[in-house]
């Protein structure tokens, strides 16, 4: 009996786009990719075979195990579960809805530009003048026959000398100008964080779909044993060994389907949006982005929003420290009132002094308490924000580095197993089986390059994925955690400068 030569396809035009796909998708080819037999490539012309469809009768031709005991039978011929059958029927989505949703979503977009109005209202705050204050006074006073005393009222108000007011509100817009630079930053948190989500998700649903072919080319290689068991051309270990590579075929496309479902999840809460039924994706997996990974290096330490931020807070330490070195310039004190008085200028007739004004002026002199701890701890913080800048810096260089060289790394294996190793594998895998067919090969080398070609398609995949990854992490500044909380060098503090404070700082 003559063995059918297995061919291996993919159902969709390249790993990345949707389940899906019209026939007009599937016309172009890589000039650099020969397509055979047994290969499974984004780039190979869609010959649609279908797989046998899967149900409790699958390959009923499945039957004999074991020619030499017939009635001899190990385990069951059980269907692999479906687990996406309504995903294919849904709009696929794209990267950019999923950037689109997480802007109007992802909570921390919205908190980093709350720190902004938060900053902008505390300078604010911060420079607004101290409230007068009003009062009655009276001294002296007696009563009865004698009368007296001195009574009336008074106002009093505090005059801000040295521009403090300024200086203290100069902090703030400083921290307003960071946290600005942080919503850019978070920005990019987000969306970098989508876009990994998008293209693990994407990686997983070529995985899904790949590990469907290879059930297909399982089951096929399966019934084909059977067959040829059928008329004497294979033996019981022939058949159980193919039924194992079945079994194992639908494991492996089980948690498939089941990866994908946790990346799409993981997806749709980077975005905001926990409620998002899955749907297919629709992305180009194989179109690698070409970036000059060795020159991002030193772009991202000078252009990255993590070292504007750090640069932006050395601006906040100096207005502090300006702030420190102005506030022991003294504050006037001025007081100034109308009052009556009753003392008696005369007996015949009964006359008093009458109204009377007074008025008083006056300085804290800075003789003990001249803020100096407080300007030698500015100069500290001064310092140190001056030194987290190049920590910031060689941190950023630490992290790129390696994904720079990860990046080309992972660029040149795709590159290699698209071109060179697949080829060869998908060619020795058809050599084999005609051999096997002409009863010149044991089945068992059939099997292991069968093996050996179904993993360099998955580490194809793989690859594909760890490219994207690295390239992503380079465009985005290596920055991640599009769910943590911005940050702020503001206080979140509410007591700043109150209305009855009398103009002191908090």
């Amino acid at each position: 009996m003559k063995i059918k030569i297995l061919v291996l396809v993919l159902a969709g035009a390249a790993p990345g786009t949707a389940w899906a796909q019209s026939p007009s998708s599937t016309s172009s080819q890589s000039g650099s990719t020969q397509c055979m037999a047994g290969m499974v490539m984004p780039a190979c012309a869609q010959t649609s075979v279908p797989r046998p469809a899967q149900g409790p009768d699958t390959h009923s031709t499945m039957t004999l195990q074991e020619p030499e005991d017939p009635e001899k039978h190990t385990g069951e011929n059980l269907p692999a579960p479906e687990l996406l059958l309504d995903v294919a029927a849904r709009p696929a989505m794209s990267l950019a809805d999923f950037e689109a949703l997480a802007n109007a979503n992802n909570p921390t977009l919205k908190e980093a530009n709350a720190l902004v109005r938060r900053s902008r209202d505390q300078a604010r705050q911060a420079g607004l003048y101290p409230n007068p204050s009003v009062g009655y006074q009276g001294e002296q006073i007696r009563g009865g026959s004698y009368g007296g005393g001195e009574q009336g009222g008074y106002i009093q108000q505090t005059i801000v000398l040295g521009g403090k007011l300024g200086l203290r509100r100069d902090i703030f817009d400083q921290q307003s100008h960071s946290d600005q630079i942080g919503v850019e930053e978070q920005t990019i948190r987000v969306h970098g964080d989508v876009q990994q989500a998008f293209y693990t998700a994407l990686s997983a649903q070529a995985e899904v779909r790949l590990r469907q072919q290879l059930l297909g080319i399982a089951l096929d290689a399966a019934s084909t044993v059977h067959q040829l068991a059928n008329v004497g051309q294979a033996d019981a270990p022939d058949i159980l060994q193919t039924e194992v590579e079945a079994e194992t075929a639908k494991v492996d496309y089980e948690a498939a389907q089941r990866q994908y479902l946790v990346a799409f999840h993981t997806l749709g809460s980077v975005a905001g949006k926990t409620d998002l039924p899955v749907t297919p994706l629709q992305g180009d997996l194989d179109k690698l982005p070409d970036l000059p990974a060795e020159q991002m290096v030193d772009s991202i330490v000078s252009d990255s929003p993590t070292v504007k931020r750090a640069e932006q807070e050395v601006a906040v330490a100096q207005a502090r420290l300006k702030d420190a070195r102005r506030e022991v310039v003294p504050d006037l004190q001025l007081r100034a009132g109308e009052q009556h008085n009753g003392e008696q200028v005369s007996a015949s007739p009964v006359k008093s002094a009458g109204a009377q004004s007074f008025a008083t002026a006056g300085i804290n002199i800075p003789l003990w308490n001249r803020n100096q701890g407080n300007v030698e701890a500015a100069k500290a913080e001064s310092e140190r924000a001056q030194q987290a800048v190049m920590r910031e810096k060689l941190r950023l260089r630490k992290m790129a580095e390696p994904l720079a060289q990860s990046y080309l790394s992972a660029r040149f294996d795709a590159e290699r197993y698209k071109t060179q190793l697949i080829p060869r594998a998908a060619r020795a895998y058809q050599l084999y089986l005609e051999k096997y067919q002409s009863m010149a090969q044991a089945y068992p080398q059939v099997l292991v390059s069968q093996r050996t070609l179904f993993q360099l398609q998955i580490d194809y995949l793989r690859s594909l994925h760890s490219c994207w990854q690295s390239a992503l992490a380079l465009k985005n500044y290596t920055l991640a955690g599009g769910l943590d909380g911005p940050m702020s060098s503001g206080s979140p503090t509410t007591t700043l400068n109150l209305p009855n404070g009398g103009g002191t700082q908090d």
